[in-house]
């Protein structure tokens, strides 16, 4: 099996939509184990409506936690808890493209990561990244965390206006590579998200063999 994890600087910043742009341009299996808040479409849904790929590539999730909450505490409200050696248990595909669950350091335990889970995995990760105010520090202790455990980042995704200062920045400093830079799009779709992808990215720069 081979694939990438879409992880986030932070939550909310657009990981879902870039997720299912890969998913979609890779014609991968989209897993997203860990959904926190059940009210409107979860993301597995947005993927589903975004990406254009059947719908059995898009596999249930392993938790679905009702309060829209770091995944530790909305599974304490729900009276379960998240297991590890559950979610070790990675879906048997040739191709997949996991989204976690908020940004590296989200608590699926009181002592246990997102981070740790990843590095459990042993899968190149891409790190999405919005491009306003605050992101060069957000994202470089991201990159950082992430080679204190030894996971791979296949690049760095910017998601939002163009920066290009703080983009060079990143990478720079990071010594990571740009992947591109998904532009907010007026009209979201699945055919305005593909052609933002195939403008923007080159499979190529993921190791991909085209």
């Amino acid at each position: 099996m081979s694939g990438f994890i879409v992880t986030g600087t932070d939550t909310n910043i657009g990981k879902t939509v870039f997720s299912a742009a890969l998913a979609g341009a890779l014609q991968a299996h989209y897993w997203k184990p860990v959904q926190s808040g059940l009210e409107g479409e979860t993301d597995s849904e947005i993927v589903g409506r975004l990406s254009g790929l059947p719908r059995h590539k898009i596999l249930p999730e392993t938790y679905k936690l009702t309060a829209p909450l770091s995944p530790h505490r909305a599974a304490e409200l729900d009276d379960m808890e998240i297991s590890r050696k559950r979610l070790l248990q990675l879906p048997a595909v040739d191709q997949l493209v996991i989204e976690g669950a908020g940004g590296l350091m989200v608590p699926l335990s009181r002592d246990w990561l997102m981070i740790d889970l990843f590095a459990d995995w042993h899968l190149p990760v891409v790190l999405c990244a919005r491009t306003a105010l605050g992101t060069i520090n957000h994202s470089l202790l991201s990159i950082e965390a992430l080679r204190l455990r030894d996971i791979y980042i296949t690049g760095i995704a910017f998601i939002g206006e163009a920066n290009e200062d703080s983009e060079r920045t990143i990478c720079t400093m990071g010594g990571v590579r740009r992947l591109g830079r998904l532009p907010h799009l007026d009209k979201l779709d699945a055919m305005s998200l593909t052609d933002a992808f195939r403008d923007n990215f080159n499979l190529a720069d993921f190791g991909v063999e085209l």
